[in-house]
């Protein structure tokens, strides 16, 4: 988990990924998410598939959203929070915030498929 954030720190998106599965195709996604403060995963939804996050270390804000951007549930995952995960349902739009430095286990149904233009909610954060 160390060199996966110190990866995460020199990159543009102040996060990276180490997948567990070996193709964009598998069934299956399992891979670990390296974030730092100052990323933001776009609030976006899979219309078929849920999607699950574990908060290794660190702390993350998770959102979720109504159609209009407007927020309807926010979680702090943190050990010291007592918040160690959540479970997105299939269409439902959110979104996560690095609060600290923080490494997720992220799991959600393959293949990867890039997101449509209507797969991202354009929101003012």
């Amino acid at each position: 988990m160390n060199g996966l954030a110190e990866e995460a720190k020199k990159s543009p998106r102040l996060r990276k990924n180490y997948n567990f599965h070996q193709s964009l195709d598998d069934k299956c996604h399992r891979f670990l998410n390296a974030l730092e403060p100052g990323t933001f995963i776009p609030v976006h939804h899979h219309p078929d598939k849920a999607e699950t996050f574990v908060v290794l270390r660190g702390k993350v804000k998770v959102s979720t959203y109504n159609d209009d951007g407007e927020v309807l549930e926010s979680y702090i995952l943190s050990h010291e929070e007592g918040r160690y995960g959540v479970d997105i349902p299939e269409n439902v739009w959110h979104g996560l915030e690095c609060l600290e430095p923080a490494v997720l286990l992220e799991c959600k149904a393959g293949p990867f498929v890039e997101h449509e233009v209507d797969g991202i909610l354009e929101i003012n954060k």
